[in-house]
């Protein structure tokens, strides 16, 4: 396994494993007795960071979510697991009652929310610590200001460690990040957004985003990172829950005039290399001269394997240079 620093504050920041495992559906699609195998042998591969929110997984049953929180707070006291793994969570995406979603009855991001919701968290994980949390998703409704401070004020009292924000447009980020530095306060180090080698429409709209996705890692957010080298981008759905493999699980915002040179660069690749489309996406990422760390799930030891075996894979720069270039 490899290993790279998130956050830049001695106090806060932490060594993590290059490859994140996502944690979403355990507990819930996932069993127990599968969610506990996967996550002893990525342990045992060397991996140290560990993703779920408050409110996966909520679409499962109808419910407000928290399965996934519940299943790692089990499978930590279990196995007596202490502050050796990192485990990243995420607040005000929560559904505020059964059947609801985020994006009609969403928790939001006010300080009682962040207060109330982080402190849920702690107690479903088992946690006197939470390591990293992030601001899931935006809330024109509070103050940015209100949320900077209520953030800052768990870091303050010692109950998180580090802060990221998910799916909010790169203006409010920097916005947010400006209120905190102004007041000498601690502001968002680790973002999450969907990035993978495949570059998706983005201005196709969604319930969550009316004007064009936000969630996708695109060319303003990755200039951001490459203007602010102490962020690091944590990369959800890297392999496209399967669609690389398999080409009916295309997501729509995906099909479009440039996805098949890319895709074709891709294969060529994994034929010279030896390895499967699914690593060399991994391994591009690892290996970019961007702080890059994909964030995968999986529902099987076969596919956690076939992930662990991409972090030593070593891409050349002419087959970076194939890949990027591709369009």
């Amino acid at each position: 396994m490899k290993y790279r620093t998130i956050g830049t504050d001695p106090a806060t920041r932490r060594e993590v494993s290059v490859l994140a495992l996502g944690a979403m559906l355990f507990g819930s699609v996932t069993d127990e007795a599968t969610s506990f195998a996967l996550l002893d042998h990525y342990v045992e591969a060397g991996g140290n960071f560990i993703d779920t929110s408050d409110n996966y997984a909520f679409w499962a049953d109808g419910g407000q979510g928290g399965q996934s929180e519940e299943l790692l707070g089990r499978w930590r006291r279990s196995r007596g697991i202490g502050d050796e793994i990192v485990i990243a969570t995420k607040l005000g995406a929560r559904p505020l009652a059964p059947g609801t979603s985020y994006t009609d009855n969403p928790e939001g991001l006010s300080a009682k929310v962040i207060r109330e919701s982080a402190e849920r968290s702690r107690e479903r994980l088992g946690l006197e610590k939470l390591d990293l949390l992030y601001a899931h998703t935006e809330d024109h409704t509070v103050p940015l200001q209100e949320t900077v401070e209520a953030f800052a004020a768990l870091v303050a009292e010692g109950t998180v460690g580090l802060l990221g924000v998910s799916n909010h447009a790169v203006w409010r980020v920097e916005r947010a990040r400006a209120v905190a530095a102004a007041a000498g306060l601690p502001g968002y180090e680790v973002l999450q957004y969907a990035h993978t080698l495949l570059r998706p429409r983005n201005d196709v709209p969604e319930a969550l985003f009316p004007d064009g996705s936000l969630g996708h890692a695109g060319p303003g957010l990755l200039g951001y990172l490459r203007a602010e080298p102490g962020l690091t981008l944590v990369a959800y759905s890297p392999l496209l829950k399967g669609a690389y493999t398999r080409a009916e699980r295309l997501p729509a915002d995906f099909d479009h005039p440039g996805t098949p040179a890319r895709l074709t660069a891709l294969r060529d690749v994994a034929r010279e290399t030896g390895a499967t489309v699914n690593q060399v996406v991994l391994a591009w990422q690892i290996g970019g001269a961007l702080p890059v760390l994909p964030l995968a799930g999986v529902s099987s030891v076969a596919q956690l394997e076939e992930n662990l075996a991409a972090v030593d894979l070593e891409l050349t720069p002419e087959q970076r240079a194939r890949l990027d270039a591709a369009h």
